[in-house]
């Protein structure tokens, strides 16, 4: 059953807890609202800045409200929320490591219908090659109120990716470790597939269709990059193939991230990375997020297929 709570929500709703406690957190929001924004600016209007559509100054805003001692959170929709700002975010995040959470909302192709300008597909790319700068991918509402909670107090700064759809909670009951960064949502012997933010539920959807065919597919949920590349790349070679798959362009995603923990220690296993095509192309397609997956030979079936196909 579907969690009838959006990630956004569930990411307020948690800081508004958490805030009425500490007076140290503020949200800088660029002109966004939410139910539970709401109440924040209702019930803690200390705590509460509205920028405008002025994603440059809410970084600034909130940069300046860091280094006196508060901890804000910066709030946009995602594509604007990384790339209007991004000389800043690399002067004040990245460089000066002032440690801010910038919260956006609308990964992937979460905006389906809104065309390339807010489809987010290179973000993953860009902001890991900063240091100072940690991701996090949510994948359901659980996960996305443990990143609040863990974003009160994370030690760097941090860029939180909310999907825009409501979908199933898949780690209710579930141990998330934030210092490995992942969890194995699914053991497997024949291959592991690791997924990250919203493309976790369509793992899971290809692992249930492959299973049909007797094949044992393991789901990794990868929310965290840096992460724990000795446990990840563990993890990985419990299965003899190995299987990414984002809602991002291939060159410099997760599935390069992986490869490149790899490749650094020295573990070799066959990998197919499933993606927005190498180079890839921005989509003009609309009619749902579905069908602009299918666009790029990404539907449930298209992935299965080929990962039968691979493992003969």
């Amino acid at each position: 059953m579907p969690n009838p709570i959006s990630q956004r929500d569930s990411f307020w709703n948690k800081i508004y807890d958490i805030a009425r406690e500490d007076r140290r957190i503020v949200i800088v929001s660029a002109d966004m609202g939410a139910p539970a924004l709401d109440r924040i600016r209702r019930d803690l209007p200390g705590q509460f800045v509205n920028v405008g559509i002025a994603e440059q100054n809410g970084i600034l805003v909130a940069s300046g409200l860091a280094r006196e001692g508060k901890r804000p959170f910066f709030y946009a929709i995602a594509p604007f929320a990384v790339f209007r700002p991004i000389e800043l975010t690399r002067v004040n995040q990245s460089i000066m490591k002032i440690p801010i959470t910038i919260v956006g909302v609308g990964a992937g192709f979460s905006y389906e219908d809104s065309g390339p300008t807010h489809h987010l597909l290179e973000d993953i790319a860009v902001v890991r090659a900063f240091p100072n700068l940690t991701i996090h991918s949510t994948s359901d509402a659980t996960l996305a109120a443990a990143v609040a909670e863990q974003s009160c107090n994370w030690p760097t700064a941090n860029y939180v990716r909310l999907d825009r759809q409501v979908l199933p909670d898949v780690h209710a009951g579930q141990t998330l470790d934030f210092k490995a960064g992942f969890v194995s949502l699914r053991p497997g012997k024949q291959a592991q597939l690791v997924a990250t933010g919203y493309m976790v539920h369509k793992a899971l959807a290809v692992a249930d269709l492959l299973k049909a065919d007797g094949i044992d597919l393991g789901v990794i949920d990868l929310f965290q990059l840096p992460c724990d590349g000795d446990a990840l790349v563990k993890q990985i070679q419990t299965a003899p193939k190995l299987f990414t798959l984002e809602e991002h362009f291939l060159p410099g995603g997760m599935g390069s991230a992986i490869l490149e923990m790899l490749a650094d220690r020295g573990a070799s296993l066959p990998v197919r990375r499933f993606g927005m095509g190498n180079p890839g192309t921005y989509s003009y397609v609309y009619g749902g997020r579905e069908t602009i997956h299918a666009s790029y030979g990404l539907s449930t079936e298209q992935i299965a297929a080929d990962i039968r196909k691979a493992l003969k």
